[in-house]
């Protein structure tokens, strides 16, 4: 008799109970019904997106800190780290210059805010106050500074992902110092506490339906579909703007790696729509660092350029900045000279690298450029008020989108990228994580001082690619004066320790 083939019914159950992409994409249509229909209710749903958001906000430090020493140990090779953190911000700094560019081209061209007449006298500036919770950006001099930890427990527990990074750098260039001799513990227990802390981001992850509820009820229920009207040609600017952007995007990722912007964004297809309905990228973020993991990407490229970039290469709001500048000015009656347009791309160059984790800081960035211009009124800030939350969206996919293109980029330019594992991953074959392949990746053992590279060379075993560290027996591991690449019994599945994975519900 032919195989039973399950009900529709059973199949939808079935989708719905595994795809964490099918459980959020109907949790944002249901928080947009909700949004829409009773807009007194959802207002009271802000707790799901927030509790949501601070869970996995716990996570950030832990994680970026154990992702970046195990990355530095296991490459063995600091200078290598050091060329990569330059690499990125070269990177970093053309990319998002590029996004200013094309924002202000675009608004020159399409003029969102002609003919709208605005007197700035009729504002209510004191929304933008409450915005901003009446803070101002850092300086440069002040930014610097503060990207350096004045303890060390501090830095975690106030979530500075620079200052994490700055100790997660001293921490794992101290263990490539001491050697695996003098600390043969660390290493092996911070990658057991990587891994317990990728199995909470899982557990996590499960509640991304309900976070996407809560934040797309609140959203429909504060703001109704209305504004999109009255912002109409402003919000298809900005949008049409990202498109051209990812394109761009799309085009140096394949001309660099050879492979497909499109393809990576099927494979992180959950990620992205959570990210568009929490409206945060930082939500994430822990998932995203695994799935570049998987797909090929070295430890220590994806430790440092992905959190780097999060205070460094906000494309998205680049974009934005450079086209609200424009729009408030035409909505004002202020005509912008060239050299007045060069102004506020210099201005927001410095500006947008000291938005992140500051509340309103688009406005901020919106109020500091136009006071520098003296041209157009402060309280002018006050127009984008209706339209920033809808803007979410764009600046979210765009700046996610940017960041993991510069972590593939600037892997291939450093040698750090396995392209044959990242183009099986991104056609949706199965490829276990680095760590669980029999030898570990093929990484170099820069760790190894030359001396005791005869010692350690005829206890490599074949197992896997040619002449891994990840294959040495443990006895060889101690060997070797270095850290090992693969600490074989220490962090491994004879340890008791997981290995990395996925543990949130795959994709139907």
């Amino acid at each position: 008799m032919p195989p039973s083939v399950p009900s529709l019914p059973r199949r939808v159950a079935r989708i719905l109970r595994t795809s964490l992409f099918a459980q959020v994409a109907c949790a944002l249509v249901l928080g947009i019904v909700v949004g829409k229909l009773w807009p007194d209710v959802a207002t009271d749903l802000q707790p799901l997106g927030d509790g949501f958001t601070r869970l996995i906000k716990t996570i950030i430090s832990p994680l970026v800190f154990c992702v970046v020493v195990v990355g530095i140990a296991k490459a063995g090779d600091l200078k290598a780290f050091g060329r990569i953190g330059l690499k990125a911000l070269i990177w970093f700094e053309v990319a998002s210059t590029l996004a200013l560019v094309i924002g202000l081209l675009a608004a020159n061209i399409v003029q969102p805010g002609s003919g709208m007449n605005v007197d700035p006298a009729t504002l209510d500036t004191s929304a933008v106050d409450a915005k901003t919770g009446g803070g101002s950006l850092p300086s440069t001099t002040e930014f610097v500074v503060n990207a350096l930890p004045t303890s060390f427990i501090g830095a975690f527990a106030e979530n500075s992902l620079l200052q994490v990074l700055i100790l997660a750098c001293l921490v794992g260039s101290a263990l490539l110092h001491l050697g695996h001799t003098k600390v043969p513990k660390v290493l092996p227990a911070v990658e057991q506490a990587q891994e317990i802390i990728f199995a909470i981001v899982g557990f996590v992850m499960r509640l991304a339906p309900i976070a996407v509820f809560g934040a797309m009820a609140v959203l429909i229920g504060n703001y109704g579909l209305g504004v999109i009207e009255t912002y109409g040609k402003l919000i298809v600017l900005c949008y049409v703007a990202a498109a051209l952007f990812i394109t761009l995007l799309a085009v140096a990722l394949r001309l660099v790696t050879g492979l497909s912007l499109w393809k990576f964004l099927r494979y992180i297809r959950e990620e992205m729509l959570l990210a568009l309905g929490t409206a945060s990228t930082e939500s994430v973020m822990p998932r995203v660092m695994q799935k570049l993991r998987k797909a090929g990407a070295r430890d220590d490229a994806v430790g440092l350029v992905l959190p780097t970039g999060y205070s460094f290469n906000l494309d998205g709001a680049s974009l934005y900045l450079s086209i609200g500048t424009l729009f408030i000015a035409q909505a004002v009656g202020v005509d912008l000279s060239l050299g007045q347009q060069i102004t506020v791309i210099l201005v927001l160059m410095l500006t947008s690298k000291g938005m992140a984790g500051i509340p309103g800081s688009a406005f901020l960035a919106l109020s500091a450029t136009a006071s520098s211009l003296g041209a157009i009124p402060a309280g002018a800030v006050a127009l984008l008020l209706g339209v920033d939350r809808i803007m979410d969206s764009m600046r979210v996919v765009t700046n996610l989108l940017g960041n993991c293109v510069a972590v593939f980029a600037v892997s291939r330019w450093e040698g750090a990228l396995d392209l044959e594992r990242a183009r099986k991953v991104l056609d949706g074959e199965t490829v276990a994580m680095p760590d669980e392949e029999p030898g570990g990746p093929a990484k170099p053992v820069g760790s190894q001082r030359p001396e005791d590279s005869e010692r350690s060379e005829g206890s490599e075993h074949s197992e896997g690619p040619a002449g891994p560290a990840g294959s040495a027996s443990p006895e060889s591991s101690e060997a070797a004066g270095g850290i090992p690449v693969v600490v074989s019994a220490g962090s491994g599945s004879g340890s008791g320790s997981a290995p990395a994975k996925e543990t949130a519900p795959e994709s139907g």
